[in-house]
């Protein structure tokens, strides 16, 4: 299925600016638009978390794991484990969820 980009779901949660591209029973594509204010605390869903950073700069803890993540980095966490994102320059990154997280929509 293809998803043009001016039918992409347009939303705020929890402060966040995304996108919902993509999305099928399986899985789902975001586009998550970051300013320096978006800090994400622990928090911890059942769906696999995976991204890719286009833009910006920030640091990602996923359990004991703690790291400064930029453009050309990405990550993998996987369901039920507990994460937080500090944004620390502003920019995109892109998540696949899976199974889609249906507060998303």
């Amino acid at each position: 299925m293809i998803k043009k980009e001016k039918d992409a779901i347009q939303k705020d949660f929890h402060g966040v600016s995304l996108e919902v591209l993509a999305h099928s029973k399986n899985s789902m594509v975001t586009k998550m638009k970051f300013v320096e204010s978006n800090d994400v605390p622990f928090h911890k869903h059942p769906n696999e978390q995976s991204g890719y950073v286009v833009s910006g700069k920030y640091r990602l803890r996923v359990g004991e794991f703690d790291e400064i993540i930029e453009a050309g980095d990405s990550y993998a966490i996987p369901g039920n484990i507990e994460h937080a994102l500090t944004v620390i320059e502003a920019g995109e990154v892109i998540d696949v969820f899976t199974p889609p997280r249906e507060d998303y929509f």
